[in-house]
């Protein structure tokens, strides 16, 4: 009986410990310079139906469900998908815009686990008349994805669909 209320308190104690160093939050992003002037560049990625074009989810499911509320290109648009289990089930809506300068948004997933994160595209001009995009989304881990985050990178897990989907968005633009 000891032993049993022993290992009980271990285990709570090891899941405590564990909890309290685990990341709290993360922020991925990927950045991509293309040759072309920033305000062609903002007016092109404002928008939430041109993110098909370039999104790297797009092409997982290209059969997935796609509606959109609201005016897109402005505050309130909403992007709502439902994929395969590539791209799971969620929606996108944009909550700020800077103009010529920043677009943020929420990412609301649904599926295969419910999430909200804060995305953003920020657009920053670079010599030459060139355009630098950083494309990003950030969020907490709470109790008890936070330990599982000791074992998994949020950056690993998204950071190469960012390059390739910035990559897509570069050759599309320069074409």
């Amino acid at each position: 009986m000891y032993i049993a209320l022993y290992i009980i308190i271990a285990l709570v104690g090891i899941i405590l410990f564990l909890a309290l160093i685990a990341p709290k939050s993360y922020d991925v992003n990927r950045s991509v310079e293309i040759a072309k002037p920033k305000t062609e560049v903002f007016d092109y990625i404002k928008y939430l139906k041109n993110n098909d074009t370039w999104s790297p989810w797009a092409r997982k499911d290209p059969n997935m469900e796609k509606k959109f509320t609201g005016t897109d290109g402005e505050v309130g648009a909403i992007s709502y998908w439902n994929g395969n289990k590539d791209v799971g089930e969620g929606e996108q809506e944009i909550t700020k815009i800077i103009p010529g300068e920043r677009i943020e948004g929420e990412l609301r997933f649904l599926k295969p686990w419910k999430s909200t994160s804060d995305c953003y595209l920020d657009v920053e001009e670079v010599p030459n008349n060139g355009t630098k995009v950083t494309w990003g989304f950030k969020g907490n881990n709470k109790f008890p994805m936070s330990i599982m985050m000791l074992f998994m990178s949020m950056d690993k897990m998204v950071g190469k669909d960012f390059e390739e989907g910035l990559a897509s968005l570069k050759t599309q633009m320069e074409s």
